[in-house]
């Protein structure tokens, strides 16, 4: 007998508006063109994001833009990753290869190989990107941990910069 996560379906709702991307499997949307050079296998991507639970209700796990002033304010910190290093879910890391700097785009993960791994990894330390708050987490790992609802995830990915791997073990800020 199949398990129920095994029938879930790669997209349980349709994104018309949404391209395939050219290897396959997930979907973008891109929002606004960027200039510059394209991420390589080894450079490093500097970027801004926010993720929702598109399949459960549209749940923010990762929300910027909340309010600002007092406690509420924040210092803007934004996530790297080193393209081919494996620390962030395929599809994404896959969507930031593709970008420049300046790029916005939106992007539809499919529940699967390209999302975040079934694992023990419940603070998402291992892959990313993790959300950087408490109730985000849990918002993230209630529905990917929940296998009757459509674990489908849209995450808002804004490129920042691409710094090009020096050759040293460094990189060139872009």
């Amino acid at each position: 007998m199949a398990k129920a996560e095994d029938q879930t379906p790669s997209f349980v709702q349709e994104y018309a508006d949404f391209i395939e991307a050219p290897n396959g499997g997930w979907r973008y949307r891109t929002v606004q063109s960027g200039s510059g050079v394209k991420a390589q296998k080894g450079d490093r991507v500097v970027f801004d994001w926010s993720g929702y639970t598109i399949g459960y209700f549209g749940r923010p796990f990762q929300a910027k833009g909340g309010p600002t002033g007092g406690a509420f304010d924040k210092e803007l910190d934004y996530s790297r990753t080193v393209i081919g290093s494996g620390a962030m879910i395929p599809a994404l890391e896959q969507a930031l290869a593709d970008m420049e700097a300046g790029s916005i785009r939106q992007v539809v993960v499919p529940w699967g190989e390209l999302s975040y791994p079934q694992s023990n990894d419940s603070t998402h330390e291992r892959v990313g990107p993790k959300p950087t708050t408490f109730s985000g987490m849990r918002a993230l790992n209630f529905v990917l941990d929940n296998p009757r609802l459509d674990r489908t995830l849209l995450f808002n990915v804004k490129v920042i910069r691409v710094d090009k791997k020096d050759g040293k073990g460094g990189f060139i800020r872009g």
